[in-house]
């Protein structure tokens, strides 16, 4: 079902939904994403005013000011299809960037697919990723797996992974957990300072825990491409105001009218108990990725 509404003051939203899960899109400004959440039940993400509406949005990296930076704040196209629509933005002006969500009208249960796709509008070849970006509501967990350990024995002797970590994060914050075989990170207004990561996630998936709720993004990793940040494919950013879910595509080089496309699978789960540990991972979070 699909259905024009207002939503924080922005009176051209359109209202996805089927008997388990919505979403609010607006094209007021964008391609913004407002809302995902079971019916009737908490948003996942942060969209308010107030808080510069937030959302799930389109970016392309890597990331650089003034570019990465340019706002999205001006109304959007709006084409309704057979069984998705699709919301496109004006071409940026000063990086001849295009963006553009196509979003299903019929989600499966609990699962919605999202395509992301870039186009040069310019006259010469640009090298960029897209980059989706996904605000999620305060007080949260994310989870990132790693590569599957193995014994000393039976390890390669190469290294499979890596992890960037931006000069202004501090290691040793507590709300960080490094494990063996996941990393997890805590959204917290008492986080004294902003903290980013990056890591080489071959996995292709990631979650965020929140108030009994387990929100999943999952994506293709492919192992040949470059990817942006040293190589990372997932990003998190936590602040003691927000906290963002991240994943990027390859880098690829963007000749002119062409586009690149990349797909984040959404997965919506509840009465998820909260993860503490590698093992609180693997008994509660991964049998739900496998349903």
């Amino acid at each position: 079902m699909i259905e024009k509404i207002a939503y924080e003051g922005l009176p051209n939203c359109y209202h996805v939904s089927n008997e388990i899960i919505e979403l609010i899109i607006t094209t007021d400004i964008g391609p913004r994403v407002l809302r995902f959440g079971f019916v009737g039940q908490q948003n996942e993400f942060i969209a308010n005013r107030a808080r510069g509406f937030g959302g799930h949005r389109l970016w392309h990296a890597p990331e650089s000011h003034p570019r990465s930076y340019i706002p999205d704040k001006n109304p959007i196209s709006f084409e309704e299809h057979n069984d998705f629509v699709r919301i496109t933005q004006s071409t940026e002006i000063s990086t001849n960037i295009q963006k553009e969500l196509d979003i299903p009208i019929f989600p499966d249960k609990n699962h919605i697919s999202i395509v992301h796709r870039l186009y040069n509008r310019g006259l010469w070849p640009v090298k960029l990723a897209p980059w989706a970006i996904s605000v999620m509501a305060s007080g949260g967990k994310a989870i990132i797996p790693l590569p599957k350990r193995r014994s000393r024995e039976t390890a390669q002797l190469i290294p499979t992974s890596l992890l960037a970590i931006w000069e202004y994060s501090d290691l040793s914050d507590p709300h960080l957990k490094i494990g063996r075989q996941y990393i997890t990170l805590r959204q917290d207004k008492n986080i004294s300072q902003p903290l980013k990561i990056g890591v080489m996630n071959t996995e292709g998936w990631a979650a965020y825990w929140n108030n009994g709720h387990l929100f999943v993004k999952t994506f293709e990793y492919k192992n040949s491409a470059s990817y942006p940040d040293l190589g990372c494919s997932t990003e998190v950013y936590a602040s003691n105001e927000n906290f963002e879910l991240e994943t990027i595509a390859p880098l690829k080089l963007l000749p002119p009218d062409e586009s690149s496309e990349y797909v984040e699978n959404w997965f919506l789960f509840q009465n998820v108990t909260e993860p503490f540990t590698d093992n609180d991972i693997e008994t509660k979070i991964l049998p739900l990725l496998q349903t």
